[in-house]
């Protein structure tokens, strides 16, 4: 979930053979507990305040959808990171971290694929 073109671009990019990615910063175009739950995992851009609530979207992940997806975040500042990681964000990285970071993801997440 990022607004950040460029950085979705590099994303899209390194993106392992076998994978796809949705982006959306509107957590309610993925669908509901369902169609949410069908995702490996969410990557969460922390900077991205303007455009939608990325500490709501993990309050709505976790508190209204109870769902247990992996929620990696990227960038932020330390208070919006300490947020995240009270409202139970799994892991959080530097913004220059996540593209390596997706790939490892998408590694441990491949289930053998």
């Amino acid at each position: 979930m990022s607004s950040d073109q460029n950085l979705i671009a590099r994303l899209h990019d390194e993106l392992p053979g076998g994978w796809e990615m949705t982006v959306t910063v509107d957590l309610d175009e993925l669908g509901g507990f369902q169609d949410i739950l069908q995702y490996r995992f969410v990557l969460l851009d922390l900077d991205d305040c303007e455009t939608f609530d990325p500490l709501g979207v993990i309050r709505q992940i976790r508190r209204e959808l109870m769902l247990n997806i992996a929620i990696i975040c990227f960038g932020g500042a330390p208070d919006v990171r300490n947020e995240a990681r009270l409202a139970r964000a799994d892991r959080i990285f530097e913004r220059c971290e996540i593209v390596e970071k997706m790939k490892l993801f998408c590694n441990q997440y491949g289930w053998g694929e």
